[in-house]
């Protein structure tokens, strides 16, 4: 670290009495504290928007992958322990088997918002993150099923971004958790 200090700068030093669990505790007190309306919040949000893959519903044609559109369901700088409702349009999503969800996020889209659809992009403005694959269970319903559903989303606490989806006819919501703070 001294190496990184300008030479008139005094030399770094080891600072006495870090106990890592008290300021786990310590933070969390406050953080408490804050949620009942006293103290000051930090506020911080999303350092990017984020999106969710959306297959379009142009027809299939054999051998060839259909588009992707990307439907933004966090925009820039939404905060922790917030939510966003998507516009009512509907999606369908498979359960009960394997599917992929495809989350995008671009640092310099800065003003789309909840909702905004995205035919098409550059590299240089988004960017395609990590996927998550996951089998959602089909409950009631056979498995490949198509379920029409809203997308609800929200960035928690702790820094994911959870996506739901809420079936038209009742139900219990799918969700998926994508880590917005992580490296992508």
């Amino acid at each position: 670290m001294a190496g990184w200090r300008p030479r008139a700068l005094p030399p770094a030093r080891l600072l006495e009495g870090s106990d890592l669990d008290l300021a786990v505790a310590l933070g969390a007190a406050y953080y408490g504290y804050v949620r009942r309306g006293r103290g000051v919040r930090i506020r911080g949000g999303t350092a990017k928007s984020y999106y969710v893959g959306v297959e379009s519903a142009m027809p299939a044609v054999p051998g060839m992958e259909p588009p992707i559109e990307a439907l933004c369901i966090a925009p820039f700088g939404m905060e922790e322990g917030t939510q966003a409702e998507l516009p009512p349009q509907e999606v369908g999503l498979v359960v009960g088997e394997p599917v992929r969800f495809r989350f995008f996020g671009s640092s310099v889209r800065r003003t789309d918002q909840v909702g905004a659809v995205l035919e098409q992009w550059t590299v240089d403005e988004v960017e395609e993150l990590d996927e998550i694959e996951a089998t959602l269970p089909a409950e009631d319903r056979q498995p490949g099923e198509v379920v029409p559903v809203r997308l609800h989303a929200a960035v928690t606490e702790v820094g994911t971004l959870r996506l739901e989806a809420v079936p038209r006819e009742g139900g219990e919501a799918w969700k998926v958790e994508f880590d917005v703070r992580g490296e992508h």
